[in-house]
């Protein structure tokens, strides 16, 4: 599992020229899954993500999680995130999980931020083509991983 997780001061997702979600302060994460990975992963995630301390404090430090300033999630499924280039010209996407594997472990994914986020938690739609909006606070991108690919 491997999540691009950013600080963002405002975020949105679009279908179609509509908006399927949208946050103010918090996280953008775009999630990719791979063969392998179970419950235990996905719970490993979603505490990391929700208690990582990358908002600052008052002296500028980077010191507060998603609780402390009670921030949003929005939550973006990308398959590209295993996307091998090493060779050729055209990525490789064989080490993403398939639709019938990864749909599955977002949605569940999706349910544990739900319980454990101080604010509410957006997604995308999981295979739409989506044009996303961001505005990078710091700017701060981390990525994580942890299962059957990492």
């Amino acid at each position: 599992m491997r999540v691009v997780l950013q600080r963002v001061s405002g975020a949105s997702v679009r279908i179609d020229g509509e908006v399927a979600g949208s946050i103010a302060v918090g996280l953008l994460l775009l999630v990719g899954f791979t063969e392998g990975e179970d419950d235990a992963d996905l719970e490993w995630m979603a505490d990391k993500v929700v208690g990582l301390r990358v908002f600052n404090d008052s002296d500028g430090k980077m010191n507060l999680s998603l609780d402390d300033v009670d921030g949003e999630l929005l939550v973006v499924s990308q398959f590209t995130l295993y996307g091998d280039a090493r060779k050729g010209r055209r990525p490789s996407f064989i080490m993403a999980a398939p639709p019938e594997k990864a749909i599955p472990l977002y949605d569940r994914f999706v349910g544990l931020l739900e319980e454990r986020a101080p604010g509410r938690v957006s997604t995308g739609e999981f295979g739409a083509m989506m044009d996303v909006e961001l505005v990078n606070d710091g700017p701060v991108t981390l990525v994580l991983e942890r299962g059957g690919g990492g």
